[in-house]
């Protein structure tokens, strides 16, 4: 019944990723997860996130990215089996155009239930939208490294991705004004969380 949680260090133009402290708050305790922040480079990410879902090969997948200029959590619908990008990965790669998998699909949709997820935030009055894809840089590539491995090994893993806003507290930080607090994105995560472990448990039964 694990679950893989995986947020971001900082990248280009984002000194402070709140990704990275929601995921260090969970490591921080026992639970039924793995979770792990990774690097913002494209290859490295990819490559860490298939070798997590090789090792653990988890009931859930769940990895988290900021979006600066946003004000409220996204629930990404769809991976795009494309990296392209106005800015350079931490590693130094200035993607344009290239697939993440030649001759992979073009597109996976997200397998978590997002519907259960959006009455779970509704319910608990944290903001929420929609959005039918994770851009092209690396929230992208994780999100689709995942789905892709997950399918290429035939499990019924259930995955997907979450962007947050920045968080409020981080007030030189671009979107801190539109973002939201810490401690509601941990809330909004750890109950993201418990949904699909409590889902888990009950196909266990």
């Amino acid at each position: 019944m694990n679950v893989i949680l995986t947020g971001f260090e900082p990248f280009p133009g984002v000194a402070i990723n709140p990704s990275q402290q929601i995921v260090e708050h969970f490591q921080a305790r026992d639970g039924n997860w793995i979770a792990e922040v990774l690097p913002t480079a494209f290859a490295p990410a990819g490559e860490r996130i298939r070798a997590l879902i090789r090792q653990h090969r988890p009931h859930t997948v769940i990895s988290i990215g900021v979006a600066a200029r946003r004000s409220t959590l996204a629930l990404e619908r769809f991976a795009l089996n494309i990296n392209d990008a106005d800015r350079p990965d931490t590693s130094g790669v200035q993607a344009s155009g290239q697939p993440i998998r030649a001759g992979g699909p073009a597109a996976y949709r997200a397998t978590l239930p997002l519907e259960t997820l959006a009455e779970t935030l509704a319910a608990r009055s944290i903001p929420f939208s929609y959005s039918n894809h994770a851009g092209a840089y690396v929230c992208n590539h994780v999100m689709y490294c995942a789905l892709d491995e997950i399918a290429l090994m035939g499990l019924t893993t259930a995955s997907g991705f979450i962007h947050i806003p920045m968080m409020t507290e981080a007030e030189d930080q671009p979107g801190a004004d539109v973002g939201l607090p810490l401690a509601t994105m941990i809330e909004a995560v750890e109950a993201c969380v418990q949904v699909v472990v409590a889902r888990a448990a009950i196909a266990s039964a």
